[in-house]
């Protein structure tokens, strides 16, 4: 049983919220085109930061929690993590962004760059020699400024907000994951390539990671939506 739990940490993130999108309410099983093919683009450049931070110890899996199947030295939840928690991920944000007016999230766009901006800088600059640490710092800053200064996206407001929210669930998913409440965690991280700063057991750079993430699959969502939405007229 103990090699499914990675696997079953997937199938209970994603479950609900994919029976959800068959809701006549929410309708959110028409997007799942655009979805998959968001999801995939951006999966594309964070496997391949996987695979190789997993190549040079940065992280590594125990896979006595995986049932054993290993693509390019990841286990085949690693590779499935980048379809179901984006998932979940984009959902939550269709569902916010259609029964809530948050439009008024959209004047804090400017301070969230700022303050982002500042703080990224000055952690790429402080801790150059942690990879996961500097890295995660410069990801995320690029992102925010392409999104912010060159796409002008109005919604880094709502999506900040939305994060905020996923956060309840980004607790137990990434903890468990982590080692919360298992004999030893799933993934493990080399204390020298990172802050050593943890929510509990959850690195903090995990959540600025799963931050850019969201970001970066939503901003393509949103293309491939409008894109899809243009063909139909």
């Amino acid at each position: 049983m103990m090699s499914y739990t990675y696997i079953l940490i997937l199938f209970f993130t994603i479950i609900i919220c994919f029976l959800s999108s068959f809701d006549h309410r929410i309708l959110f099983y028409r997007h799942f085109g655009a979805f998959i093919k968001s999801a995939l683009l951006v999966a594309i450049p964070f496997i391949t930061w996987d695979i190789w931070f997993t190549a040079k110890g940065v992280w590594w899996f125990d896979t006595d929690y995986t049932i054993g199947i290993m693509i390019a030295g990841l286990p085949i939840e690693e590779w499935l993590f980048f379809i179901c928690i984006p998932f979940s991920c984009i959902f939550t944000y269709f569902c916010f962004d259609k029964f809530f007016k948050l439009e008024w999230l959209s004047s804090f766009n400017n301070l969230i760059v700022f303050f982002s901006v500042i703080i990224c800088s000055t952690v790429a600059l402080l801790y150059y020699d942690r990879i996961y640490t500097v890295l995660t710092a410069i990801l995320t800053l690029v992102v925010l400024i392409y999104l912010h200064f060159v796409v002008r996206a109005d919604w880094l407001g709502k999506a900040s907000f939305v994060f905020t929210i996923l956060m309840l669930g980004f607790f137990p998913v990434n903890g468990i994951l982590t080692g919360t409440g298992l004999e030893s965690p799933i993934v493990n991280y080399n204390p020298a390539d990172f802050l050593g700063i943890r929510m509990g057991t959850i690195p903090v750079e995990d959540a600025v990671y799963g931050y850019t993430q969201f970001l970066l699959v939503l901003y393509f969502f949103n293309q491939f939506k409008q894109i899809h939405h243009e063909n139909k007229e």
